[in-house]
């Protein structure tokens, strides 16, 4: 599946009142660690259709930011039927996010 753009408009809807799990990537354009986290992010989504994926550009979208107290870059969360079970801040192996998604914590 392939990753999803989120931004206020649509938060709700797409990791909200999701069933099941969505991992949400919060990012920069300027951000390089971002930037290099990008691929890991796409080849996730891309070998794990049951599971949503989004990136929300914290430029874009400063209240989502502020909202989930987003202070770093990049920084995921995952949620489980609308609830935050894991948060992580700075960059993942493809293996470390598996695991994060898996367990419902970072490591």
């Amino acid at each position: 599946m392939a990753v999803m753009k989120i931004d206020g408009n649509h938060f709700e809807e797409k990791v909200l009142k999701a069933q099941g799990t969505v991992v949400v990537d919060f990012w920069a354009e300027w951000c390089g660690p971002c930037r290099m986290f990008s691929p890991v992010i796409e080849q996730f989504a891309a070998e794990h259709p049951e599971i949503r994926v989004g990136k929300v550009n914290v430029d874009e979208n400063p209240d989502l930011a502020e909202r989930f107290r987003v202070m770093s870059i990049p920084t995921l969360l995952v949620f489980k039927d609308g609830a935050v079970t894991a948060t992580s801040v700075g960059m993942k192996t493809k293996q470390a996010l598996e695991n994060m998604v898996r367990s419902g914590s970072a490591e």
